[in-house]
């Protein structure tokens, strides 16, 4: 129990020796209902005795005014510590609450037993102050009002006996058996009470982390991927996370729990899956299809599993597991892609060292050849090696960009300026300078990208460019734009329009619709872009009377007190 009581909200004796009953906590509570219970208690009392003497009166009896004058102070006195005072665990020293309560009853109930003219007994009375000390003070509290009691009572008894000698005797016996019941009555309600306090503490720790938990269950389910339903057996769904109202519920559309599952004919085969799960009271599985009018059929995989109660006294209860089957292909496929890439960059660096090898092999042999079909084998040889290491630097430049860490940039770069003195040497290099165009138009623009990484880039979008474009002037056009505060690089090619099939598979790592490209190009340019903040895409645009296929890059523009790396250009050229 709490000890912590005020020093001068107490009742006797130090704060850390005798601990209260309802010292603070959660049974603060309890003990304001209690204190009130016993205030309206002493209330009624002082209003029988009230009843008690105008009985006395109607029945033609002599009523001493002292007695009605002392009912009518001890039901003011009773009744205005109900109306005003304010319930306030006792400590361990006196203070004014015992006094309008265990005091103001005991000194009443002494002068009522004292000024008695009649049969009437009042020593049963005492009970009152003894359990209000008892249940809502501490155990010397309790003691001490027994005592205090018991010492009146065998003073009333020796003044009695100063009046009539003969009975002293059975007066004492009578006082000395009642002071012992009200010790008794003090150690008995004080222990209950006390054991009523340290249940009520456990039970609210208890509740509390029962709250708790239910809490960190239910922020551990609204996060789930998977959807997560509970059904009772009538069908009715009684929880639903957001991933199962996302799960089931058209575009645009969310139905919060409670709700009848088989109200909507697409849920049907979700409520059957309940059902079979009540019936046959073991877990179910099955992949569904919900199907809804405004899209597609959705395919979810259901599992059940059987809540039920062991005692049999609680109502048993489905949950409903919801995954869907397109995320999980999905998770699947990065994952195997993941493990290809891992092996493609172990082949790449075992294959780097053999190839280079051959290839020059390949060049001293074609040093010592004169017959022109000889030459026109190396050269094939040359021209096929060349290709394995253009495939084997995409795959460990992939394997590079995965394991790279993204970092803070804190360097800026102008677009324009890196644009074209790119564009220029990949001109040189493979000698399409009559092919390419290159329209800057983002003026003093800066990005955040790293300079290599912008190369790469725009690299495997001319390659990408080249490949599919006709031999024709301005084939390929490079532009650059500010338009509606967004930085853009532009890539377009008069190449033939992309399959539907195609675009669906763009930017995904090995898929390439020639047969002779590796299809890492485009991953690893959105790879690249990710790291950085900005966005690749793909358009069908026509320029001027040309359609053509554009990719684009939305950059993250660099900050206007951001510095400039003027040095970047001169780093990789």
């Amino acid at each position: 129990m709490n000890t912590s009581a005020d020093s001068g909200n107490s009742w006797f004796g130090p704060p850390d020796k005798q601990p209260g009953v309802w010292d603070s906590g959660p049974a603060g509570e309890s003990f304001s209902r209690l204190w009130r219970a016993f205030m309206t208690a002493r209330v009624t009392i002082a209003s029988v005795l009230l009843a008690l003497q105008a009985s006395i009166y109607a029945l033609g009896q002599p009523v001493q005014k002292v007695m009605v004058l002392l009912c009518l102070a001890y039901f003011f006195a009773t009744l205005t510590v109900r109306l005003w005072a304010k319930p306030k665990p006792p400590g361990s020293t006196f203070d004014t609450q015992w006094l309008f309560t265990v005091g103001i009853d005991v000194l009443a109930f002494s002068a009522l037993n004292f000024w008695q003219t009649g049969v009437i007994n009042y020593t049963a009375l005492f009970a009152l102050p003894v359990l209000l000390a008892s249940v809502l003070g501490p155990i010397l509290l309790a003691l001490g009002t027994a005592a205090s009691v018991t010492l009146l009572l065998l003073t009333d008894a020796w003044w009695l006996s100063l009046q009539a000698e003969g009975e002293s005797a059975s007066r004492f016996l009578q006082a000395g058996l009642s002071g012992s019941g009200f010790f008794a009555v003090a150690l008995l309600a004080n222990q209950l009470a006390l054991r009523l306090s340290r249940e009520e503490q456990r039970a609210y720790s208890s509740q509390s982390v029962a709250r708790m938990q239910t809490q960190v269950n239910e922020l551990v389910i609204d996060t789930l991927v998977d959807g997560v339903l509970v059904i009772d057996t009538n069908g009715i769904v009684r929880a639903a996370n957001p991933a199962s109202r996302r799960l089931l519920t058209a575009q645009g559309e969310a139905r919060a729990a409670p709700f009848v599952l088989a109200a909507e004919v697409a849920w049907q085969p979700l409520a059957e899956l309940a059902h079979r799960t009540f019936e046959r009271q073991t877990p179910q599985q099955a992949d569904v299809g919900l199907g809804h009018a405004s899209r597609h059929a959705r395919r979810l995989q259901v599992r059940t599993r059987l809540a039920a109660s062991r005692d049999g006294s609680r109502e048993s209860l489905c949950v409903m597991f919801l995954e869907d089957l397109r995320e999980m292909e999905a998770r699947v496929r990065t994952e195997k892609m993941a493990a290809m890439g891992r092996m493609s960059a172990a082949v790449a660096h075992e294959i780097r060292n053999p190839l280079a090898a051959i290839t020059q092999a390949n060049a001293l042999l074609e040093e010592d050849l004169q017959d022109a079909g000889h030459r026109q084998l190396t050269g094939m040889v040359a021209q096929n090696a060349h290709r394995l290491a253009r495939i084997v630097e995409e795959i460990l430049n992939l394997s590079r960009v995965q394991e790279q860490a993204p970092q803070v940039q804190t360097r800026a770069l102008r677009l324009d300026d890196m644009m074209q003195r790119i564009c220029a040497d990949w001109a040189q290099q493979n000698t399409a300078s009559h092919r390419l165009r290159v329209q800057p138009g983002t003026g003093q623009s800066a990005i955040l990208f790293e300079a290599e990484h912008l190369r790469r880039l725009l690299v495997n979008l001319l390659d990408n460019a080249l490949r599919y474009a006709s031999p024709a002037a301005d084939a390929i056009q490079v532009s650059t734009d500010a338009a509606s505060g967004q930085v853009r690089l532009l890539v377009w090619s008069d190449g033939q329009p992309l399959e539907k099939t195609v675009q669906a598979h763009l930017f995904e790592p090995f898929f390439s619709s020639e047969s002779r490209s590796s299809g890492l190009g485009l991953y690893i340019c959105r790879e690249l872009c990710e790291r950085h903040g900005a966005l690749v895409g793909y358009q069908r645009v026509a320029r001027g009377r040309v359609e053509g296929n554009e990719f684009f890059v939305i950059f993250k523009p660099a900050a206007a007190d951001m510095a400039l790396s003027p040095g970047a250009i001169d780093t990789l050229f």
